[in-house]
Order: structure tokens, then sequence, then C-alpha cells
């Protein structure tokens, strides 16, 4: 990460997310460590000794970043717009008061032996089974990682409408493609037709 995109998330963390500084530590360095955590997936005790501090106080501003970064959700976080009826692009005009579009995808991925026969497709390949909602922008609303490659579709997609703080399925009109595993999950939706989330939830 460059300086410039490091301190506006510094400066919208401080201004919105409320994070301030401690007797002991900055908040660009609490942000520092924060990031450094995620994007190198290090343990608590690398990040004593890379950063000079104590695990309690690492855990302590870790959270506090979290709650910070909730708090900008409002800032960050847009609900997406349906396509609308006027909608000209020969891409999405077929699609009219569309939000997006919900698929699965598999990743490759390297697990332990151990966990292979779970993980491995159809195909044959070691996979996670990704669900994923984006915008006609192509902005993510959701994304559930973590299921093996082995689990179908309509499993994964019932697991995500299930959780505390699943995918949410809108009101309105939904237009999907019939496969047999996402029948039982969100309803049996017709080729191309337009179908009520009401009727099946």
């Amino acid at each position: 990460m460059t300086r410039r995109p490091f301190v506006k998330l510094c400066h919208l963390l401080s201004t919105i997310g409320k994070l301030e500084p401690t007797r002991h530590m900055l908040f660009d360095e609490q942000v520092a460590i924060s990031l450094h955590i995620l994007a190198h997936h290090v343990k608590n005790r690398v990040i004593q000794n890379e950063f000079n501090c104590s695990a309690e106080s690492i855990s302590r501003h870790f959270k506090m970043f979290f709650i910070a970064v909730i708090r900008l959700q409002g800032e960050l976080y847009k609900k997406p717009k349906p396509i609308p009826e006027n909608s000209v692009d020969e891409k999405w005009k077929w699609f009219k008061g569309c939000l997006g579009a919900l698929d699965g995808t598999n990743i490759l991925v390297h697990v332990l032996a151990i966990d292979r026969p779970r993980y491995r497709t159809r195909k044959n390949h070691i996979a996670a089974n990704v669900l994923a909602a984006c915008t006609p922008d192509l902005h993510f609303t959701y994304v559930l990682p973590g299921w093996e490659g082995s689990a179908a579709d309509g499993r994964v997609l019932r697991d995500a409408i299930a959780r505390r703080h699943g995918l949410v399925v809108p009101r309105g009109p939904v237009i999907g493609l019939p496969e047999e595993e996402h029948k039982e999950a969100v309803g049996e939706p017709q080729r191309l037709v337009e179908w009520h989330a009401d009727d099946v939830v």
C-alpha cells in the first residue's frame, strides 16, 4: 500500500470511525498493525516482535480498529440501485429492476492432504466454493468464502441465507436460470422469466 491511500484510510478511521490514539500508540500505528495482520496473516507473537508491543495491547488495538471500520459502513457501503426501466445499455436493458448478479465459483486452494477429498471438485481440482453477489458496475455486495469445492451450490446458498448477518434476498422481481440444486434454497425460477421473492420465502 502506498502512502496516499494509507493516509486517507487513517483520516477516515479517525474522523468517521472515531479511532483515537492511546497514550502508547498513535492511530496510524494501530492501522498499520491491523493491516499487517490482515495482509500477511501473522500471529500476535510475530507482531509483538515486529512492533515491540504487548500481546494485550495488540489485541485491544486490533479490536478498536475493527470497531472503527464497522463505523465506516455508511461511508463505504452504498446500497445497489436497480437497473432503470429506461435503460438503453445493450447488456443490461433486459434486466430492468435487477440489483445485480449472484453466482458461485470455485477458486483453487491449497489444503492439508487429509482435507483434500472434501475440497475436490467434479473436475478433480482442489478448490473452495465461493458465493458472491455484485452490482452491474461490478462492486461486490456479498461474498461467502470457505465452503469445500465438493459442496453443492444450493447448499452454499442456503447457508448464506440462513446466517445471522447473511445474504438478504431483496423483495421484488428476481430473474434466474434453473439449476437443480438452487430450487430448494430460493425457489424454482423459470428461464429468463420474472418471479417474486415473496412467493419463495
